[in-house]
């Protein structure tokens, strides 16, 4: 069986741990052996939410640096950061929306240009995705459904053996009922957005 390390990064409120949940038990659904983790942080307060999940015969889920195959990040900064954590056979597919920390929102410090952080994401993986899961969210109906647009970009990119159907079985069983069908036509526009 084939090996797959899938690292998480965004900030607290993103729904990164739930994406993370919706990929380890789609997994877990395709047949896959599955070991998730994550590392909370100062979520609560904005900051960083990082969590991990590596598919095959894998003894843990530490993902040491150089050896994601895949890094979804929810956040330009975040996914820029978490780049230790790639080696030049990596996917990374980012979110191009910011979330401003609270130095830059009161003004005492600047946000990277964006630009800048993707090209040099860009020129240091074997593939870079970017989408705006903010507006696919929005237009799915619910804007707390910008992760799973994330999880459906992740579904689409083919870099790992995990069915779409197995992804909407996992939201249709795992999701809050309340949220299910925005969440699958978040599913959808993330899938189509590549």
């Amino acid at each position: 069986m084939d090996k797959y390390r899938v690292y998480f990064t965004g900030v607290g409120g993103q729904g990164t741990l739930l994406a993370t949940m919706v990929l380890a038990e789609a997994a877990i659904r395709a047949g896959h052996q599955v070991l998730a983790s994550e590392v909370h942080g100062m979520a609560q307060r904005g900051g960083v939410v990082e969590s991990t999940v590596v598919i095959g015969d894998i003894k843990s889920p530490i993902i040491s640096d150089g050896e994601a195959d895949v890094l979804l990040g929810f956040e330009p900064v975040e996914t820029y950061r978490a780049m230790r954590k790639c080696s030049a056979d990596s996917v990374v597919i980012s979110n191009t929306v910011p979330v401003m920390p609270y130095s830059v929102a009161i003004g005492k410090g600047s946000y990277p240009e964006i630009e800048k952080l993707f090209a040099f994401i860009q020129s240091r993986v074997k593939k870079f995705l970017t989408l705006n899961a903010q507006a696919l969210a929005e237009q799915a109906g619910s804007l707390l459904s910008a992760n799973v647009v994330m999880v459906g970009a992740l579904a689409k990119s083919g870099a790992l053996p995990v069915s779409r159907q197995a992804f909407e079985e996992t939201i249709r069983t795992k999701t809050k009922a309340a949220f299910v069908e925005a969440n699958l036509r978040a599913l959808d526009l993330g899938f189509e957005a590549l």
